[in-house]
């Protein structure tokens, strides 16, 4: 069982992220799919609250349903340092997207809980609940909450099923009380597996995030025109769904000549009206394009698009781009990142850096106060994916450098 799990350390933390992925803390058979506020939300958290009790936490649930454990430091009600990922999955994901942050800082409590030892600053572990988005239409709900960024009519939502927010267990007219002040949380910290190769291609278990990744995503519709597909001769047809192909392999071609950071992605078609003997009329598609910096993430995804509208002139198409997220980069804050670096090598790792080209609770975070993020290695790159592993070995480096972390940040209190 995964409560009998108790020999300290990161591969205690791997370990729980393994039973976590199990009934009664899954909302399926045979797999991992964890919704905000769902039954297996539910006993995770309660799972969860037991560890840090355990660990010698105070525990609370917030306005917004996130699981909070507060480890006071040397004067009670001193500000804190935010550890925090999130509990919830993907439908059919894996065990340690988020989870193992939020169990690694369970650790890190853990340990200075047993050593009897106060930092000049409370550590808060906090369990986000919807990072990613899987049950209701938006995502990070929590974090924002708690960073003072959500908008109240953001809360006017419903799952698949049409349950709202209250009728899932949360009160919307509280919910906003969640959020914290930046006298209470002066830093944050988070750990996460990368969800990327690089770390196992540079042979490294450990890195210092830089920051997370603009963004942006479109929506483009290319009309042409529907025909029968016998009797519409090929020199006669207007059909959108070659040249939409060419526009998929130059949205590859751009990103990948850019020789950047820079990633272009069309991860949605549909062909309509979707019959096999009837030429397509209309194709709808998405793209996204990200970078580390926005200057180099426009510069790409413009020459993409402009790409897009030579295809449609050629072939005399109609092409329509709407806009649907636009986000700016989160960069993660210098001083926090000097000394993500000197506790790597203070725990024996290389030093080395890494921008995330994929979101995270901490982008929101950023609005509160300063962040931090250190990056794990995860086998082959592979995350949302039952596959998703991590070697406990990994994850004691990781639990060492997060405590290197704190003492050096206690030390740098101290001296302020």
């Amino acid at each position: 069982m995964v409560a009998a799990l108790d020999t300290p350390g990161g591969a205690r933390a791997v370990a729980r992220c393994d039973g976590l992925r199990e009934a009664p803390y899954s909302d399926m058979e045979g797999g991992l799919t964890r919704g905000y506020l769902t039954p297996a939300y539910r006993a995770a958290q309660d799972a969860l609250a037991g560890w840090m009790e355990a660990a010698g936490m105070a525990v609370r649930r917030d306005a917004a349903a996130n699981l909070v454990g507060r480890y006071e430091g040397e004067a009670p009600g001193a500000p804190a340092l935010m550890i925090a990922s999130h509990l919830d999955s993907v439908r059919h994901g894996g065990a340690y997207d988020g989870p193992l942050g939020i169990l690694l800082g369970v650790e890190c409590v853990a340990a200075l809980h047993a050593a009897g030892r106060r930092l000049p600053f409370a550590i808060e572990v906090y369990a986000f609940g919807d990072e990613e988005g899987s049950r209701f239409p938006a995502a990070m709900l929590t974090s924002r909450a708690v960073a003072g960024t959500l908008a109240p009519e953001a809360l006017d939502i419903a799952d698949a099923d049409g349950v709202t927010l209250q009728q899932a267990g949360v009160d919307p007219a509280t919910y906003l009380s969640a959020r914290r002040r930046p006298e209470e949380i002066f830093a944050y910290l988070e750990a996460h597996i990368e969800q990327g190769p690089v770390l196992e291609d540079e042979g490294l278990a450990l890195g210092t995030v830089t920051g997370i990744a603009a963004q942006l995503r479109y929506a483009l519709t290319v009309r042409g025109l529907a025909g029968h597909a016998g009797t519409s001769s090929m020199a006669l047809r207007c059909d959108p769904l070659p040249g939409v192909a060419e526009m998929v392999l130059a949205a590859e071609q751009v990103a990948r000549a850019d020789a950047s950071d820079a990633v272009a992605t069309v991860g949605r078609i549909e062909a309509l009206p979707g019959a096999a003997n009837v030429i397509a009329g209309e194709v709808r598609f998405t793209l996204d394009v990200r970078a580390g910096e926005q200057a180099r993430r426009d510069r790409v995804a413009h020459a993409i698009l402009a790409c897009c509208r030579d295809v449609a002139q050629t072939r005399g198409l109609d092409l329509a781009v709407e806009t649907v997220h636009d986000l700016p980069p989160s960069p993660c804050d210098p001083e926090l990142m000097d000394l993500m670096d000197a506790a790597l090598a203070d725990a024996g790792q290389p030093v080395f850096r890494l921008v995330s080209g994929a979101g995270h609770d901490a982008m929101n975070m950023a609005a509160l106060c300063p962040t931090a993020m250190l990056f794990i290695r995860c086998r082959g790159g592979i995350s949302h994916n039952p596959a998703e592993h991590v070697e406990p070995a990994d994850a004691e480096a990781a639990l060492a450098v997060m405590l290197a972390f704190l003492e050096r940040l206690g030390a740098s209190r101290h001296a302020r």
